[in-house]
């Protein structure tokens, strides 16, 4: 029997089991069906009301930062995302689902308000997103993370920033605002840069000539800016560090940082299917390049090298990201955040307790 259509535009090509499911409904003999199994094609909008945005991650390798994501799944697609694995908890798959049914917050900024106006909140910088892009497509319809924004400019509450879409050019302005005070960082993801790879690996995403305009743009702003060449895959992006770190340096990037892939979870499933569909010729090199960075796993959980991998491979990638770095990034910096501007406005009814 002909193998199935590859789904173009999708990064996933399968739907992982979700661990927390007893039952879940799969075709696996397709020739004794009298027509296809229902399959939403489409990116389906689920609503959620959370009862909190800000959360707090105690991990020795982030230094206990705190972030907030506005949408949960993400329509890149990108094949490697760690956050894969948290579709789980929602009972979708890590895999097709995550790219596909995106679980929406339009109460995000009304929350993040709720936070800053406890009496006990004391100004921390935040994170957009510390797990799926803030800026992914259905932004342009629900904006909330301009919403989000809006409200760290009124408080004056510093946020950090990490996309891969060119939609973050829309919020320039408020961006502006928050750098005249020193209260946004941007970083901007590229692995690649060669489209052909990137339609491969983050099928969804802005052309990395735009990633390299957002750069461009935002430092013309005085916004600060830098690139996460993030995740280096050995014996397939590695050797790229140099450029891309070059290319952003030429455009008024102010640092750089990395992350080497690691397959955790589902993702070591989703990852493997892509990989051998995508590159077979390629695909045993790069396997077993992960492999060596993470003592012989390709999944790894290990705080202090789960991020930066061990061994030769790894060794070598460091000192090739550090020559970069140093060459084309010296004496650059990011700028400290400025914590001593934060203030809650005037409500209505405030102004009776003054007297």
């Amino acid at each position: 029997m002909p193998e199935p259509e590859y789904l173009k535009g999708r990064g996933a090509q399968i739907n992982t089991p979700n661990r927390f499911l007893k039952q879940s409904l799969v075709a696996e003999h397709i020739e004794g069906l009298d027509e296809p199994l229902i399959s939403h094609e489409k990116t389906q909008v689920f609503i959620e009301h959370p009862k909190k945005m800000v959360n707090k991650i105690d991990s020795p390798d982030l230094h206990n930062m705190y972030s907030m994501n506005p949408y949960q799944g993400c329509e890149h697609g990108c094949i490697y995302c760690y956050a894969r694995n948290s579709h789980s908890y929602y009972g979708f798959s890590a895999g097709l689902d995550f790219e596909r049914k995106i679980i929406v917050k339009p109460d995000a900024a009304k929350l993040l308000r709720a936070y800053f106006d406890n009496r006990n909140y004391q100004p921390e910088s935040i994170m957009l997103s510390g797990n799926t892009d803030c800026y992914q497509p259905l932004e342009r319809t629900y904006k909330i993370t301009r919403s989000l924004l809006e409200v760290f400019v009124e408080y004056k509450n510093p946020v950090g920033m990490i996309t891969k879409n060119s939609l973050i050019l829309r919020d320039v302005d408020l961006l502006t605002e928050l750098a005249k005070n020193n209260l946004v960082h941007v970083m901007v993801s590229i692995t690649s840069l060669r489209d052909e790879l990137r339609l491969l690996l983050e099928p969804r995403t802005a052309t990395y000539k735009n990633r390299l305009r957002i750069i461009e743009e935002l430092s013309k702003n005085n916004i600060p800016v830098g690139v996460m060449t993030a995740p280096i895959i050995p014996g397939l992006n590695s050797n790229e560090i140099p450029d891309i770190i070059k290319a952003v340096a030429d455009r008024g990037g102010r640092t750089a940082g990395y992350t080497i892939v690691r397959l955790n979870g589902d993702i070591k499933n989703i990852f493997h299917d892509w990989l051998y569909k995508n590159l077979p010729d390629a695909a045993d090199k790069i396997w077993n390049h992960i492999k060596a960075v993470h003592g012989g796993q390709v999944n790894d959980s290990r705080f202090g090298t789960r991020m930066s991998g061990e061994g030769k491979i790894a060794e070598s990638i460091k000192q090739l990201f550090s020559m970069a770095k140093k060459k084309y990034m010296y004496g650059r910096t990011m700028p400290e955040y400025n914590y001593s501007l934060f203030k809650r406005p005037m409500k209505q009814g405030d102004q009776f307790q003054l007297f």
